[in-house]
């Protein structure tokens, strides 16, 4: 399909750029090496300085919806004065999404205010249509943007919480005022199948996140002979640290010698190094914090394989960073992480809670000959390389932002 005649988007992310949402940063690049202009949006600034490069750089392009309240007043003023029919319109669906909603009136008049103003911005910018990441906050002020008359819009969907509070976040609204939403698996896809009428259905894609040409035509590394695991993520209750600390605390009691390296940050530091304490691990586990990309390359070169036991997932990018570098993954039967761990080929899947199937897993990668660790590595490489190249899912976003379609 020819592009459009105006190929300039914005993207619109509740926080952006964050170290964990690399993936929207690579999908925005991909795209504007396909000729299409990206005007990034943040609805609130990032806290803290940015601990990588990339991302550094990409704050210095973010305009950011709550950085001046006062420009947001007169926005919603201007437009309650210059459109008050769709200023009406808006209202009552920001009203309509707050009655279901467990964040109230309040959070959502604001979101009216945010939409009125990201308005105006694309407005003067010339934007055609806006893609927000998550079905969340982002995506209802997209939605209630075009509401106000502004461009046409469209959200991808990652889980678990779009899933676990669809209704409360009104993810059934936002998808059938949508262009076209986009699902990260064919997990993902099928559950918002279930939240709309099988009508909307044809403007559910998948659109795989993916990595950039640095990543995976990255040479494999030699498998490490140490006994090192590493975990990637946000220290969060849903990416199951704790269920780790058990499995590696009996480990220790069997004697397998294992070091594991978490990387990453969250809510949830304060009670896993309490627990470290509690259960005798603190000479075989590192806590990094937020780390950059050239870091992560580091930590698993320096690891035999990554474990990831999550209880609540979409399908984690940090899975297709470490099978790009050729390392084996040890992970949960949830969600989209089947699409891409396959059991004896690339890596091992558990129960999501289960210590003795999470140690079976990890005994048996602490024991195995780097060979086979290295074989099913390059097995990984080419599920990614296949599946996971960010160039193809930005061309199947740049025809769906063009007025085409990618039937599933």
């Amino acid at each position: 399909m020819a592009p459009s005649p105006n190929p300039k988007v914005a993207y619109l992310v509740n926080q952006y750029p964050m170290t964990s949402h690399s993936f929207v940063r690579r999908e925005i690049r991909a795209l504007e090496a396909r000729g299409l202009v990206v005007e990034r949006f943040s609805v609130r600034p990032t806290a803290g300085q940015h601990v990588d490069p990339s991302d550094a750089e990409e704050a210095t392009r973010t305009t950011v919806l709550l950085k001046d309240k006062q420009r947001l007043a007169l926005a919603t003023l201007r437009t309650a004065l210059t459109r008050p029919v769709r200023m009406l319109a808006a209202a009552r669906q920001a009203m309509a999404y707050a009655w279901k909603s467990d964040r109230g009136f309040v959070n959502h008049a604001a979101y009216l205010a945010e939409a009125c103003v990201l308005r105006e911005h694309l407005g003067r910018r010339g934007v055609g249509h806006v893609h927000a990441h998550f079905g969340t906050n982002s995506a209802i002020v997209a939605s209630l943007s075009r509401t106000l008359g502004g461009p046409t819009f469209s959200f991808t969907v990652h889980g678990p919480e779009e899933f676990d509070r669809a209704p409360v976040l009104g993810l059934p609204d936002t998808i059938r005022a949508s262009q076209f939403v986009a699902a990260i698996s064919n997990y993902g896809r099928s559950q918002l199948c279930r939240q709309v009428e099988p009508a909307h259905w044809g403007k559910i894609a998948i659109v795989r996140c993916g990595l950039d040409g640095k990543l995976l035509t990255r040479e494999q590394p030699p498998v490490p002979t140490g006994p090192r695991l590493l975990c990637i993520g946000r220290l969060h209750e849903q990416k199951g640290h704790l269920v780790l600390l058990d499995a590696l605390a009996e480990l220790q009691r069997r004697q397998i010698p294992c070091e594991l390296v978490l990387a990453g940050d969250g809510p949830l530091r304060a009670t896993l190094e309490a627990k470290i304490a509690e259960l005798g691990l603190g000479d075989r586990i590192r806590i990094t914090g937020w780390i950059s990309e050239q870091q992560v390359v580091e930590e698993l070169t320096a690891a035999r394989a990554l474990v990831l036991p999550s209880f609540g997932e979409g399908l984690p990018v940090v899975i297709m960073e470490a099978m790009a570098m050729g390392r084996p993954v040890i992970s949960t039967f949830i969600a989209g992480i089947p699409e891409l761990v396959k059991p004896g080929v690339n890596g091992w899947l558990v129960p999501a809670g289960s210590v003795p199937a999470l140690v079976d897993a990890m005994a048996e990668v602490l024991g195995a000959p780097p060979e086979r660790l290295a074989e099913m590595g390059r097995r990984g490489q080419a599920a990614v390389r296949d599946a996971h190249d960010v160039r193809k899912s930005a061309g199947i976003l740049a025809t769906w932002f063009s007025g085409g379609e990618t039937r599933p």
